[in-house]
C-alpha cells in the first residue's frame, strides 16, 4: 500500500469518525476482513456496517446508558433514515421513555415528534458535530409542527435534513445581533438544509402543544428556541425556554431538548 493510499484510508476512518462515532472502525475492520480473506471493500463495508447498526451496536450501547429511538414508528420518528443510519438517533433511556410517552399523547391529537440529531450511541464527551452539547445522551432536537399552503396540518417539513429553513425569521432579532458580533456560525445551518423541498408555514398552535408536552417531562431541564418563537407561540412565562446564546446556531428551525 502506497502512502498516499494509506494517507487516504486514514482521512476516510477520520471523517466516518467524526460522522457516525463508528463508522471509522468498521472501515477498517472491513479493510482487514477483505483483506484476509480476499474480498472486495465495496461488498464487505457496507455488509458489516448494517450488521453493526442493527444487530450489534444497539445492544451493547445499553451498557453506555444509550438506546436507539425508534425508526418505524408513527408516532416517534426520525425526519429521514439518515439519522439512524449515521448512528446519530441514541438518547438516554430516561430520555427515550419520556419522549415515547410525550409522544403516545401528542398523537392522540394528530401530533407526531418528529427527531433530528440526538447523540451518538458510545461515551459521553464525544462531540456530535457540528453540535455543541449532544454528547450524554440527554439532548436531542426536534422538529417544529407546520401547516402546509392551503393552511392544513402536515407532517411534512421544509426540508430534506431538518435544519436550515428558519420561521418567521424576519422578526429574530437575535440573528442579526449575533452576527454583527462575529459569530459567523449563527446562521450555518443554511447550509445543511440538504435543499427545500416543501412551502410551508409554522403550525403555531401544534408546535406550541408539542412544546407544552416536552415542558411536562419532569426531568426537563431547557428547551431552546428564538426569543422571538417563544413570544409568538404565547410561552413567555416558561422559564425552562432560554435563548441559547450566540456561541451557537439559531433555533428558528429546529427545538433543542435537554433533561438533567
Amino acid at each position: 500500500m502506497t502512502y498516499l493510499k494509506l494517507f487516504g484510508h486514514l482521512v476516510f476512518v477520520l471523517f466516518l469518525t467524526m460522522l457516525t462515532q463508528i463508522g471509522g472502525l468498521v472501515w477498517i475492520l472491513g479493510w482487514i476482513i477483505a483483506y484476509k480473506f480476499k474480498k472486495k471493500k465495496r461488498f464487505v463495508f457496507p455488509i458489516l456496517y448494517l450488521t453493526c447498526n442493527l444487530l450489534i451496536v444497539p445492544p451493547i450501547a445499553i451498557f453506555f446508558g444509550r438506546a436507539p429511538l425508534p425508526v418505524f414508528n408513527k408516532a416517534l420518528k426520525p425526519r429521514n433514515w439518515i439519522y439512524p443510519l449515521l448512528f446519530r438517533n441514541y438518547v438516554n433511556p430516561v430520555l427515550g421513555a419520556e419522549l415515547k410517552a410525550s409522544a403516545e399523547r401528542l398523537y392522540q391529537s394528530g401530533i407526531s415528534i418528529t427527531y433530528l440529531d440526538a447523540n451518538f450511541p458510545f461515551i459521553d464527551g464525544f462531540p456530535l458535530l457540528p453540535h455543541l452539547s449532544h454528547n450524554d445522551g440527554k439532548k436531542i432536537d426536534l422538529s417544529f409542527m407546520y401547516l402546509d399552503a392551503s393552511g392544513n396540518p402536515t407532517d411534512k417539513k421544509p426540508s430534506r435534513s431538518g435544519y436550515g429553513v428558519f420561521v418567521d425569521s424576519q422578526n429574530n432579532l437575535s440573528l442579526s445581533n449575533c452576527l454583527n458580533k462575529g459569530y459567523w456560525q449563527y446562521d450555518f445551518t443554511k447550509h445543511l438544509s440538504f435543499g427545500k423541498i416543501h412551502n410551508l408555514s409554522l403550525d403555531q398552535q401544534s408546535t406550541s402543544l408539542l412544546i407544552k408536552q416536552l415542558l411536562s417531562i419532569n426531568r426537563c431541564e431547557k428547551i431552546f428556541i428564538e426569543p422571538h418563537l417563544k413570544q409568538s407561540l404565547g410561552l413567555n412565562t416558561a422559564s425552562k425556554i432560554r435563548f441559547h446564546g450566540c456561541q451557537a446556531v439559531r433555533h428558528d428551525d429546529h427545538i433543542h431538548l435537554q433533561i438533567k
